[in-house]
């Protein structure tokens, strides 16, 4: 990472308190209230329709909201002298003069806020665009122009950074990229706050997880904390006596399947239990493992009753 992108000692929480905005009669955030804090990657999931770009917008002061508060280190973001040093954001990324070049449309906001040209080029560099920096904007691909808005997030070297959707329109190595680049910020010391659709890759770039669902808060937790409190788990077993295990193990609060011949998947018991089973009745076994839940099962599971737009289940006739 650049060395210009270190060295920040004093960070900044994220602080949603009751925040309420409604757009006419329809509610998009409803007394949502949660804290982001430095020293993580904290991710943001909802549905679509949840409420998260809104409550991203409250943050940097583009939605104003209908009650309740949001604030950075303590302050409305209106209250910030420079805005660009304190919160980085990618909101929009082609928010930006098609006519321009990217140096030159970095450098006019790096004027407005007294940031050093030399820090231009770092962050040009640091992004990967120093090849097309100065090329217009207007001819940039979906991939190059997110890589642009995040350039735009990082100018001012801030202590807060608030991203929707960053891995939109990126290739695989460019997912990767700014896995490793948002990560690395936030071991410096660094609030960093994202959303994403791409639940793999939320699993392994976030620690800490918000989920929203019709703009209410569903769970404030860690991933780890988050993925396990589903139930989502399942243990897998093979053995050429499936139906014989299978007859072992059931009981109240015990859900067996059979994806395949000869493989029993088993809910509502653990491993050492089936091994225990298997081995009381001279049953062999040639896998037994457990299967722990994807971030994509649990965020499924809390979210069912809060999905705006539900996939009809049944066919389109012509």
């Amino acid at each position: 990472m650049n060395p210009a992108l270190r060295g920040r000692s004093v960070v900044d929480m994220i602080e949603i308190e009751h925040l309420t905005k409604r757009y006419g009669k329809k509610t998009a955030v409803d007394d949502l209230s949660f804290t982001v804090k430095p020293g993580a990657v904290t991710g943001f999931l909802g549905p679509n329709g949840a409420g998260k770009s809104t409550t991203m917008r409250a943050i940097v002061g583009l939605d104003a909201p209908t009650s309740g508060v949001a604030r950075v280190g303590g302050k409305h973001y209106s209250q910030f002298r420079s805005p660009l040093t304190e919160v980085g954001a990618l909101l929009e990324a082609k928010s930006v003069h098609a006519g321009r070049s990217a140096y030159k449309h970095l450098l006019a906001l790096a004027h407005t806020h007294a940031i050093p040209k030399r820090r231009v080029s770092e962050v040009i560099d640091v992004v990967g665009l120093s090849d097309v920096a100065g090329k217009r904007v207007g001819g940039f691909s979906l991939g190059m122009g997110q890589r642009l808005g995040i350039a735009v997030a990082l100018l001012g070297d801030p202590a807060v950074l608030i991203l929707d959707e960053p891995v939109n329109g990126l290739d695989p190595d460019g997912v990767r990229w700014i896995r490793e680049l948002l990560k690395g910020l936030a071991a410096e010391g660094r609030t960093v706050f994202l959303s994403s659709h791409l639940m793999s890759e939320l699993a392994q770039t976030a620690e800490h997880l918000v989920v929203v669902g019709q703009g209410r808060l569903l769970a404030d937790t860690t991933v780890e904390d988050f993925i396990d409190g589903r139930g989502a788990g399942r243990v897998r077993v093979s053995s050429p006596d499936a139906a014989a295990l299978a007859e072992c193990l059931r009981g109240p609060g015990v859900s067996i399947t059979s994806p395949q011949s000869g493989v029993l998947e088993i809910q509502g018991t653990e491993a050492a239990a089936v091994g225990q089973a298997a081995a009381a009745h001279g049953i062999v076994l040639h896998e037994l493992r457990t299967d722990r839940g994807s971030l994509e099962d649990a965020f499924m599971e809390i979210t069912a009753d809060s999905v705006e737009y539900h996939q009809s289940k049944e066919g389109v006739s012509a």
